[in-house]
Formats: structure tokens, sequence, C-alpha cells
């Protein structure tokens, strides 16, 4: 029997996500509310939107076929939403998400449906406000008015409103969810600036062009369906190099950037350390849960691991509940006290689960360069050989190799089981 959690995920997270996500659904509600009911209806500015929709349903149509790469991912659809925000009351920018994130649910990948409604509903407040403030200035936005200097610098001022306001409403709902994630990890990188600029520019654009006549869409479409596909087509590369449960980079593309790693620390005489971090006794969290709390529990340590390190550490997850880490620069006395970081961040870290709470510790082994081993196969066979030996201690420490590093084994302590 189905229990409530099982009905109604959202009722698993932490209370104060919760109160988040209701509130902010709650509030684009009330506005959407409030301004449908006092605005007046007009046959053209519904048309404009409807044909703004349709516009942004073609883009999700023309890529769907490209897929969605799993976790958080990017689109250009803000190149319609900020025309409706622009050209449109504020009531229709509230309303826009709606349509194209169910289309985004049943066509392109279904997901938790609490987070497509709030997702919907951050926009529509983000969108909501820029068009508030730009509309407070400029009354008539079609036809002449963003053919001139002030209200186009306007427009680019509300776009800037919209992706800080959406930005961070959804890096407050991530940093509830788990506290120890680094705000610098959920806000901007440079990466993230550009793809804004880019998505700032096309909807201001498109904007422009709408103003002019709608019938211009049909001209900003087939390039705005282009840069989407190149977009998901750069994403979905990049998955290819991660591991779908956790994120981080799977064995091959790890191993790829470790042997550069290594081969940059020969040359330069600079120290680096290995790192084998594995869950104890994980087997009895797939056997007494299933597999499908197992992959939250995998995906919760990642989170921890990754949240402790630096940007230029290199994690990955090598198989089954084993983590792999390479920690550039790192000396013993360094790679000691990252590891013990580790170790303590993932033992306060619990998963809620139906009435309880589900808390693991880890394991680890570390091996130093030009001390265990001077490639990536001794180093690896090292911290092997150190995460054996801290298994055999009763597990939860980190232990260091004791002994001369034999040939590689292959691993014969798999009493934990995992998932492949």
């Amino acid at each position: 029997m189905l229990s409530l959690a099982d009905r109604w995920p959202l009722l698993a997270q932490p209370t104060m996500l919760v109160l988040y996500l209701c509130a902010t659904v709650g509030l684009a509600a009330g506005a959407a509310g409030y301004l449908a009911t006092a605005t007046p209806f007009r046959w053209a500015e519904f048309l404009t939107f409807l044909a703004l929709v349709a516009c942004g349903a073609v883009c999700i149509e023309a890529t769907r076929r490209l897929g969605m790469p799993a976790g958080v991912s990017r689109d250009l659809l803000s190149a319609w939403w900020l025309p409706v925000a622009l050209l449109l009351p504020p009531v229709y920018a509230l309303l826009a998400p709606l349509p194209l994130q169910f289309l985004l649910q049943i066509r392109v990948r279904a997901t938790v449906l609490y987070r497509r409604v709030f997702s919907a509903a951050a926009i529509g407040l983000a969108a909501g406000v820029a068009s508030m403030v730009f509309h407070a200035f400029v009354r008539d936005p079609a036809g002449p008015a963003l053919r001139s200097g002030g209200p186009i610098v306007l427009a680019v001022a509300c776009a800037v409103i919209f992706t800080v306001l959406n930005t961070a409403l959804i890096a407050a709902a991530l940093h509830i969810s788990d506290r120890d994630i680094r705000w610098r990890d959920v806000l901007w990188d440079r990466e993230r600036v550009l793809l804004d600029v880019v998505e700032l520019c096309l909807g201001v654009l498109v904007a422009i062009a709408c103003g002019v006549s709608p019938l211009l869409l049909l001209l900003t479409l087939p390039p705005v369906v282009l840069l989407q596909r190149s977009l998901l087509h750069a994403q979905l590369k990049a998955a290819a190099r991660t591991d779908a449960k956790t994120g981080l980079l799977n064995a091959t593309a790890w191993q790829r950037e470790a042997d550069t790693e290594i081969v940059r620390a020969r040359r330069t005489g600079e120290t680096l350390a290995l790192l084998i971090v594995d869950i104890d006794h994980f087997k009895r969290v797939n056997d007494t849960f299933g597999h499908l709390v197992g992959d939250q529990v995998l995906a919760g340590v990642a989170t921890a691991l990754r949240s402790q390190l630096r940007d230029y550490d290199v994690v990955g997850r090598f198989g089954g509940e084993e983590f792999v880490i390479l920690l550039p620069r790192a000396d013993i006395g360094e790679a000691r006290r990252v590891a013990e970081r580790l170790r303590s961040r993932v033992g306060r870290m619990a998963i809620p689960v139906d009435d309880a709470m589900i808390t693991v510790t880890v394991s680890a082994g570390v091996a130093i360069m030009s001390v265990h081993g001077d490639d990536l196969i001794e180093l690896l066979a090292a911290a092997d050989l150190a995460l054996y030996r801290a298994k055999e201690l009763g597990r939860d420490r980190i232990c260091l190799p004791v002994a001369p590093v034999p040939p590689p084994r292959a691993r014969a302590d798999n009493s934990d089981g995992g998932i492949p």
C-alpha cells in the first residue's frame, strides 16, 4: 500500500522547503487571479499571447526528439516569455509558463509534478514583476514604442530583472532543500551568465519584432529553434560524461581527467592525492528501502561530497557505491583533512523516507602521488588497499596504505553490494 509521501512526493521534502514552494505557488496563483479580474479582455492581446505561446510550443516540439538531459537543464523558452511580459498586461506573463511547462511534462520528460508547478510559478512571478515595471513607464508597448531608445533600454533592464528574480527564486529552493549547498553553486557561473545574456537578447529582439508586427514571429522562430537545438546538443554531449544518478563524472570521463591531472603534476612537480570513498553497508539500504531510495542516498552523498570540494578537484562515481576524488596540489595532511571533512559531512546527512530518516557513513582510502604510486593505476590500487583496511577496522574511518603497494588487484571486498 502506497504511503502518503509516495502519493504526494512534496510531503517527503523538508518542511521549510514545502512551505516555501507552497508560498511561491500560492503567491503566483493569487496574483494571476487578481490581475485576471482587474485586466480588461482584448482580443488583440489574447491573439498575440496565443501566437507567442504557439511559438514556444513549436520550439519544444522541434527539439523534442533530441531529448533532455537528466537533472537541471537549460532552454531558450525565455525568448517567448519575455515578449509576453513586455508587450502584454502582466496577467499574461503569469499565465504564459503554464501551457509550456505542461507541454514539457507530457511531451519531453515527465518529472515530479510539484517541480513543474513551482517552475511555472517562479517564472510567472519573475515575468510578472518585470512586466509591471515595464508597463509602469511604457503605456503602449506595441507599435512604435519599442523602436525608440528609451523603451528598448527599459526592456533590457526588465529582462535583467526577470533573470535575477527567476534565478533567485529557484536558488532559494535549492538552498533550503540542502543548507550545505554553496550559494555560488546555485546562482551564476560563467556558463550560466552567458546563457542568460543570450536569452535576454533573444527575448528583447523577439519582443521588438512582434511589436512591429506579429507576422515577424515567423522570421524569429527558425533561428531560436536552431539555437535551442544547439544548446540541447551541447547539454546532451556533456551529459554523456556524467553519471545519471549522481550528476558526477562517470568512470570513463573521470579517468581521462585524472590522467590529465597526473601528467600535469609530474611536469610541475606538484603534489596530488587520490581518495576512494565507499558508502558503508549500502546493500542494507537497497534491501531495506528499495533501489529508488538507494538512488536518493547516492545522489545525496554525491551532493555532500561536491559541496566540500574545490572547483578544480576531480570527483566521479566509480561504480556501485564507490566515489573517486582527485585532489590536485594536496599533500598527505591536506588529503586527510579533506577526507575527514567528507566523512563528517556525509555522517550528518539524512534522507527523508516515509516517517524515517536514513543516515549513512562512508569509509575512505587515501593515496599520495610519489609516495604510494606514480601513475593512476598504482594510486587506485593503493587507495583501494587503504579502503579495504578501513573496512576491516570497522568502517566509518579514513585510512592510508601501511605497506608497499602490490600490483593492482581485483576488488574482492564487494560485501556492501550496490547498484551497478
